[in-house]
């Protein structure tokens, strides 16, 4: 007839969480009634797919005529929003007319002005990411002459990094 909240405890038995309603007591016969429940689960990170709960009506009256039960599948769906900032140091980079590449040369300066390029991959959440790829691709020359000679690639926060062969060729 009317809407009530339930008064809900959570346990552990033999391990399991297990989550105990107190319906009403007592119950007419052949009462019927519906239950909805919202539940909040944290930490599904490693949890898969899905996640199954057992739900089970159990009655205090003896002998009980049944404990129904009914499992229900819930899919898990992870969600984060992950977004990507850069910068350039410096912001605008001229190239001076009458420079020219210096063939051979280990000097970092006969190789083009310093140029760093650094990118943040943030997660705005609300859940934990893991196994995010990050391509980059970066022109480093144009037709034939080096538009961009590519030094190093280094990442902080516990990140791994590969990269392209090419970096550092002459080994400056």
């Amino acid at each position: 007839q009317g809407q009530e909240k339930l008064s809900c405890n959570p346990k552990k038995e033999n391990g399991t969480h297990v989550v105990l309603c107190e319906l009403g007591n007592p119950m007419k016969a052949g009462a019927r009634i519906t239950v909805d429940m919202e539940l909040s689960v944290s930490g599904l990170e490693d949890m898969g797919e899905a996640i199954t709960f057992h739900l089970q009506l159990r009655s205090k009256n003896s002998p009980s005529p049944s404990n129904a039960s009914v499992t229900v599948t819930v899919p898990v769906e992870a969600e984060a929003e992950m977004e990507l900032r850069g910068n350039s140091l410096p912001a605008t980079t001229v190239l001076p007319a009458s420079w020219h590449w210096v063939e051979g040369s280990r000097r970092l300066e006969d190789h083009g002005i310093k140029v760093e390029h650094v990118y943040e991959l943030h997660n705005k959440g609300p859940g934990t990411v893991s196994g995010v790829t990050l391509s980059l691709a970066v022109p480093s020359l144009l037709g034939a002459h080096v538009l961009l000679y590519l030094l190093e690639l280094g990442t902080e926060g516990g990140m791994n990094c590969s990269h392209h062969p090419a970096l550092n060729p002459a080994q400056v």
